[in-house]
């Protein structure tokens, strides 16, 4: 199991008129969360395109349990339970400055080869610092 964590301040932008975040920035979030876990491999989603490989999102689902708030400072935590084959699972949890968890959610990514615009295997650079956290 692969586990990390981003942290996110709640800007101005990303609020409704009562002041908590818009219940689409959550998606976003898990993006900016899903991208510095990759990241932090030593790998970039930058490089996977570069090698010809897309990660479309195929699946999204979040629950919101409590509302983030302007300014409130956010800990993403993201978490890679089973080792990536043609798809991969990213799992997510966020809480606010206080420890609370006020939002779940999951994401499910499929590895597609631009050129042919197909599903394939994950890049093996990729594969190769992933798989340390699966045996």
């Amino acid at each position: 199991m692969y586990s990390h964590t981003t942290v996110y301040r709640v800007c101005y932008a990303d609020t409704d008129q009562m002041g908590y975040m818009y219940y689409g920035n959550y998606a976003r979030l898990f993006e900016i969360a899903r991208t510095d876990s990759i990241r932090n491999l030593g790998y970039t989603y930058k490089s996977m395109e570069e090698e010809g490989v897309m990660m479309p999102v195929y699946e999204n689902y979040s629950k919101y349990l409590a509302p983030a708030l302007y300014d409130d400072l956010l800990t993403i935590k993201v978490t890679i339970q089973t080792k990536p084959s043609v798809r991969m699972v990213f799992h997510y949890e966020i809480y606010n400055e206080s420890g609370k968890l006020i939002h779940t959610g999951h994401s499910t990514l499929v590895f597609m080869n631009v050129k042919e615009n197909k599903i394939t295997k994950p890049p093996l650079k990729f594969l190769e610092l992933i798989s340390p956290f699966f045996k």
